[in-house]
């Protein structure tokens, strides 16, 4: 049996893969966390909610109406997405102008109060949601046995952040976006509607949480409490890759996610600290973060 630094190499690439996985979710909801705070300059506080919210609607469709894993992939994020939208509308908007303190806030009592409604409704204990056959078992790669699921979940979210990093950064709608943080009067002034604009940020932020969640679905249970046992690493994250940067997010994810993973076959003790361990350091070293632009 090969062995690296006394460990087999099947538990350590099974904890590589296990990296990994995590790794997906963490870029994931990272992402949505930089795009409305780099974006409309507010903390979604209320962001792991809704990235259980994702994974409810997605078990609602298929217990209630029959709809599978495939179809929900793309309507749960457009249901919690809009719903994400006619927030910002009705309410966020009134904050811009305050204190950010005002939007930490709200999102965090939108967080208690959506988590609350689902523990009040289905308990604290999680529902199953059921792999779709199609990704289903698994393949021998001769050196680990890779679930098919595990491996779609990286692959997908990579595509999925991807496409977002370049959605904002190389088209015109991207450029619109950007503008309108710097100077939204100026931006208006041109012709575009920024209030429009914002509230499509906020949603794409919210969907890119709850798309997430239905990922997330079948590799856990859903559950209430899932959005409040990830959300305070994605903060993390977020902060280590630097509070904004799109790519930060993506690429501090997988990293920290990969990181866990080892730490958990090399010293499975600190396994649960070393993303905070490794936040602290960065911090000391450089305040804005790995990929933040220095004030």
């Amino acid at each position: 049996m090969t062995m690296i630094f006394g460990v087999p190499l099947q538990a350590l690439l099974g904890q590589l893969l296990i990296g990994l996985i995590n790794g997906s979710f963490y870029a994931l909801l990272s992402l949505g966390l930089a795009i409305i705070f780099g974006l409309l300059r507010m903390i979604n506080f209320a962001h792991g909610a809704q990235y259980m919210l994702g994974a409810f609607v997605a078990y609602l469709l298929l217990t209630f109406l029959g709809i599978g894993y495939w179809p929900a992939l793309i309507l749960a994020p457009l249901i919690v997405g809009i719903l994400g939208a006619i927030v910002e509308r009705l309410f966020l908007r009134r904050l811009y102008d305050l204190d950010p303190l005002y939007g930490l806030l709200f999102t965090f009592g939108l967080a208690l109060t959506i988590e609350g409604t689902f523990r009040y409704l289905y308990g604290s204990s999680g529902q199953p949601y059921a792999t779709p056959p199609a990704l289903s078992g698994g393949t021998n790669l001769g050196f680990m046995f890779l679930p098919i699921y595990r491996g779609w979940v990286v692959v997908v979210s990579l595509i999925v952040c991807i496409g977002t990093w370049l959605l904002i950064e190389k088209t015109k709608l991207g450029a619109y976006l950007r503008a309108a943080t710097e100077n939204s009067t100026l931006v208006q002034a041109f012709g575009v509607n920024v209030p429009v604009l914002l509230t499509f940020t906020y949603g794409l932020g919210v969907a890119l949480a709850a798309f997430a969640g239905v990922l997330a679905a079948p590799v856990y249970q859903v559950s209430p409490l899932m959005g409040s046992n990830i959300i305070i690493v994605v903060f993390a994250v977020v902060v280590v890759g630097g509070m904004g940067s799109i790519m930060g997010a993506i690429l501090t994810g997988y990293m920290l996610g990969i990181a866990e993973g080892l730490t958990k076959v090399f010293y499975p003790e600190a396994s649960n600290i070393v993303i905070f361990v490794i936040m602290a350091i960065v911090l000391l070293i450089r305040p804005a973060g790995l990929f933040g632009r220095d004030a």
